[in-house]
């Protein structure tokens, strides 16, 4: 069996950033094969040709038998809502915390060799400075993000103990849809800016509630860097790569370091969309820093991964295509 075709198990491969990562690998000639449980997954986000299994990590039989001829593996299966996680510890502990121990002892027992995950910004918690690089210190501000750096402790212990290289992609705010618009598969009751200003366009909200005009920033309005999925799984490509060549475990931030503030967000979106939104202007909520900016030279560095499609209007052009398209399908 030839490294081109060795297969990739994709864990959440049918959820939002995990389809346009086995998007991206397909198109790279590569063999993903997709593990979803289907509790957020979509079957739209199936790719016709990609081996699917129906499966779960907290039944690690299910994980054993997907693991024939897999030689690496893409971790992006969690909960993520940071709120909920406030209020359902346990069910987060179960699903991202077991459910990767899980899937951590199903590739060491089959001799996996490398592990990309799925990290988050979420485990540095409050800005001390900015932009915000890879030595920044670690205190996550909610439980989701917790899981996140527990997990990535994990992975620091499973390859010292079991040799499994590891790839930690810290995301900021993920956002748009696949340039090429083959994906269409929308987010169920997302919680991000983006989705939920085009679901008001659509009608399926009444309005966007801002949270906070009094910060620290140009216009009072909260500032997040957006990085577009086609360039996250991009970076995937790019994290396997590495560690195949490499053979050295890495930590890595993915962002632009250019941040869009709320307000920007909104006036963008009515200059793309031509249309107007009802939109209200609301108090902070808790736990919402003033700026959030990524420093990503180090992907950079390492891993050649600089952002092509994060810009505001590529980010709000590709999200109106696909809501457009799915409300036709």
């Amino acid at each position: 069996m030839n490294a081109e075709t060795k297969k990739i198990l994709v864990v959440g491969g049918a959820g939002y950033i995990g389809s346009h990562v086995v998007k991206a690998l397909r198109d790279a000639g590569k063999s993903p094969v997709v593990f979803d449980n289907m509790s957020s997954g979509l079957e739209e986000n199936l790719l016709a040709g990609i081996p699917f299994i129906k499966g779960d990590l907290l039944f690690p039989e299910q994980l054993k038998s997907a693991m024939e001829g897999v030689d690496s593996i893409i971790h992006l299966a969690a909960l993520k809502a940071a709120g909920e996680s406030m209020t359902e510890p346990e069910k987060y502990a179960e699903n991202n915390l077991c459910g990767t121990i899980n899937l951590l002892n199903a590739a060491t027992s089959a001799k996996v060799k490398n592990f990309v995950f799925s990290s988050s910004a979420a485990v540095y918690g409050e800005p001390q400075y900015l932009p915000m690089d890879e030595a920044h210190p670690t205190d996550p501000m909610n439980f989701y993000g917790y899981t996140k750096l527990g997990i990535e402790n994990l992975l620091r212990w499973y390859s010292q103990l079991r040799g499994l290289r590891f790839c930690s992609l810290r995301y900021f705010n993920a956002a748009g849809y696949d340039v090429a618009g083959e994906l269409n598969g929308l987010e169920q009751a997302p919680n991000n800016l983006l989705p939920i200003v085009l679901e008001t366009i659509m009608g399926k909200r009444e309005k966007v509630e801002v949270f906070g005009t009094d910060y620290e920033t140009g216009d009072g309005s909260c500032i997040r860097d957006y990085v577009h999925v086609t360039d996250l799984a991009d970076a995937h490509l790019r994290a396997l790569d590495y560690l195949k060549d490499k053979k050295e475990d890495l930590v890595v931030n993915l962002g632009t370091s250019n941040g869009l503030s709320v307000l920007e967000v909104l006036r963008i979106a009515r200059e793309v969309c031509a249309a107007e939104f009802k939109f209200t202007l609301g108090p902070r909520r808790v736990g919402d820093p003033a700026v959030v900016l990524a420093k990503a030279d180090l992907a950079a560095e390492l891993l050649g991964w600089r952002p092509k499609h994060s810009d505001a209007r590529t980010l709000l052009e590709t999200t109106l295509r696909a809501y457009q398209q799915s409300s036709e399908s």
